[in-house]
């Protein structure tokens, strides 16, 4: 039965500071048996000044946060799902990148997110994403990790049903939500849209998130969940502070719940 970390950080706008968290929790994740570390969306800077951060944007080759998580997971050789990454492009824009580390510190995946944050909501918040982020395409699985088959989203996506009716095709085991909720949407929406995503997919999901009030002066929402596949909330770290807390994956729990409601075996494909 694997066990996974769960970081719930308060990212800021220096990415060697994020790095350094970032490292010392692989660090601790290791120490304490966990067999893969799970991070937020933009774990390694969260600013929403455009201009302050392209200071700091670099090419995926040149990113601290990068380098120093897979320095510590091969030292450590555990496993890590790093929610994602700020990186520049060839392109023009930014791309906002999870990767999935190896035990050697390999890159095994990258995953672009494939959704736009473009919204002006009630409070008088306002995100444009796609002016400088560079959506992704591809729906991204990785086989053989410590929780099974993992399928790998970011944040926004969790509200576009295609997305994970594909990971649900494609019988993964876990599914990765990290995230950087506002706090209007996160209280209103969060937990039933990842209880819905775990139900649908018969699957866990890992929801690491932001959390608190940053340098940026945005708030996030916080509580990083992990779901079991009948949609039970098996951790909850809380919407009040940063914090690296445990799972226990029973992988054996997906084929009894997919035996008890076959919805996977049971879909049919609808005429447009």
């Amino acid at each position: 039965m694997p066990r996974v970390a769960v970081l719930q950080m308060t990212s800021g706008i220096d990415p060697e500071a994020n790095a350094h968290m970032l490292a010392d929790a692989v660090e601790r994740a290791a120490g304490q048996g966990a067999a893969m570390l799970f991070t937020p969306e933009m774990s390694g800077l969260l600013d929403r000044d455009r201009k302050r951060a392209a200071g700091t944007i670099s090419i995926e080759q040149e990113t601290p946060a990068l380098a120093m998580v897979r320095d510590a997971a091969s030292r450590a050789e555990i496993w890590v799902s790093l929610g994602s990454l700020a990186v520049a492009t060839d392109e023009g824009r930014w791309a906002n990148r999870a990767f999935v580390i190896g035990p050697h510190g390999e890159i095994v995946a990258r995953y672009d997110k494939i959704h736009m944050f473009d919204v002006d909501l009630a409070s008088g918040e306002s995100w444009r994403e796609s002016n400088a982020y560079k959506p992704g395409d591809e729906v991204v699985t990785v086989a053989d990790t410590p929780v099974g088959k993992l399928g790998l989203s970011i944040c926004y996506d969790i509200r576009f049903p295609a997305l994970f009716e594909a990971l649900g095709r494609a019988r993964c085991d876990c599914i990765a939500i990290p995230a950087a909720f506002t706090v209007p949407t996160g209280s209103a929406h969060w937990h039933v849209l990842q209880r819905a995503r775990a139900i649908e997919a018969s699957a866990f999901v890992v929801a690491a998130a932001q959390v608190g009030e940053h340098e940026d002066g945005r708030q996030t929402y916080g509580h990083s969940l992990v779901v079991d596949p009948w949609g039970e909330v098996l951790l909850d770290i809380g919407g009040e502070q940063a914090g690296l807390e445990f799972a226990d994956i029973d992988l054996t729990r997906i084929a009894a719940v997919r035996e008890q409601v076959p919805s996977l075996a049971n879909r049919r494909e609808i005429a447009k």
